[in-house]
């Protein structure tokens, strides 16, 4: 469907993806995208529809107009119908497969193709090898957003070999971290006990296939030449993978560190933490490793 032009005044802007209090990785960045363009843009309404997982969804705020069932594509068609009505100027889509419904997330084409205004797309996973229905899902958000917002060169690179998509719809935005002030590492060092170490750090919701037991195998020749080094894995287990697997991925990651012999150089938090404690972590970090592999 053809979008309108881009207004001269947004008045209205619409967030859809995961949104706190979930524990999701999407869920903390679509909340404080939503909250920041909010508070730098008082005239704007900011609204939120987030994707719910269960039955009986999430305590969400006020700014929450409209839940999304996961795995009813019904409830995504009236999501558009929602939008519609309701003068939406811009909508900011957080794509990533795994939190819409439909294979590969396709549920999610049923809302986008409804809309009568501009999309603005942030892509979260951009794979290289995809299989055939990632890749068709991917290439008709593409399609369907007026802009793809990436994080990394190497992600816009990937939307333009692997994806057809043409570079003057792209637009980089590097992923961002608090703006704090200043402090000396050796500090937050202190809080942890790793003082005097050179600390590598990976956080978010545990899940496999975001390369940590690469890492940890990776350790021993590190370790070899950087005796000092540790590398703190923070994050809860994935609320999926605890409801299908428990914590037997967490333990493959304990048992694969005694395999190599540098269970001594690593340290898990098994805990979703706040803003506050997030920056303390990342303070104490000397590398941050990021464990997402595609893009």
């Amino acid at each position: 469907m053809d979008h309108s032009p881009v207004h001269s005044i947004i008045n209205r802007i619409a967030f859809i993806g995961n949104y706190l209090p979930r524990q999701c990785g999407i869920a903390t960045f679509t909340t404080d995208l939503c909250e920041a363009i909010a508070t730098e843009h008082s005239s704007t309404t900011c609204i939120a529809l987030p994707v719910n997982d269960t039955d009986d969804g999430y305590a969400y705020p006020p700014r929450v107009r409209f839940e999304l069932v996961e795995k009813d594509i019904n409830s995504y068609r009236r999501a558009a119908d929602f939008l519609n009505i309701n003068n939406v100027d811009l909508v900011s889509l957080q794509f990533e497969y795994g939190i819409f419904g439909g294979r590969a997330g396709s549920h999610i084409l049923a809302l986008l193709r409804e809309l009568r205004m501009p999309i603005v797309t942030t892509l979260h996973t951009i794979l290289r090898e995809p299989d055939p229905d990632q890749r068709r899902v991917l290439e008709e958000v593409a399609a369907l957003s007026d802009r793809l917002v990436v994080m990394s060169t190497r992600g816009a690179e990937f939307l333009q070999e692997i994806y057809r998509v043409a570079p003057e719809k792209i637009d980089l935005i590097p992923h961002g971290i608090p703006d704090v002030p200043f402090v000396d590492p050796s500090f937050h060092k202190d809080l942890f006990g790793v003082e005097g170490r050179i600390v590598l750090l990976s956080f978010g919701l545990l899940s496999a296939n975001k390369g940590i037991e690469t890492v940890i195998s990776a350790l021993p020749a590190v370790v070899e030449r950087y005796p000092n080094v540790v590398y703190l894995i923070l994050g809860a287990t994935h609320p999926h993978v605890i409801q299908h697997e428990g914590e037997t991925y967490r333990l493959s990651l304990q048992w694969l560190a005694q395999e190599k012999g540098v269970e001594s150089n690593v340290i898990f938090y098994n805990r979703f933490v706040s803003l506050e404690e997030l920056i303390e972590f990342i303070g104490a970090a000397d590398i941050y490793i990021t464990p997402y592999l595609n893009a």
